[in-house]
């Protein structure tokens, strides 16, 4: 398991090291987060995951799901109290995500603001 990477900025002259966050959780996001993980069978275990997979009509898709297993290589953050895992190869598509939790009359579910989409499909489930 790997923490999140740092990354190193110049300020007044002197090299600093900022960390630098992958997948941030909005409050309401977290809170449904952990509504939805306390229902599973060993919550205390479990981290969200979220992953880039190919597919969709603009290229790649959002996975977001519980997971019990994190693998060495993962990137393990924290954000509004809920662990967050990342595999490294998702790491760069994602850098920058916010998930949000948004309802209406007509749906209800994760919102992902990725500030590195070119582009998105017309249904919102695919990104470039």
């Amino acid at each position: 398991m790997v923490e999140s990477g740092t990354d190193t900025t110049r300020s007044e002259g002197k090299l600093m090291e900022t960390r630098s966050t992958i997948v941030s959780l909005t409050p309401r996001a977290a809170e449904k987060v952990r509504e939805f993980i306390s229902v599973e069978p060993n919550p205390d275990a479990m981290v969200l995951r979220m992953e880039v997979q190919p597919g969709g009509c603009a290229g790649f898709r959002y996975g977001l799901f519980f997971d019990d297993q994190v693998a060495d290589s993962d990137i393990i953050e924290e954000s509004e109290g809920v662990r967050v895992a990342t595999d490294p190869m998702s790491a760069p598509y994602l850098r920058g995500v916010v998930v949000d939790w948004a309802e209406s009359l007509q749906q209800s579910g994760f919102v992902i603001n990725n500030p590195n989409a070119g582009g998105r499909c017309a249904c919102g489930d695919s990104f470039q």
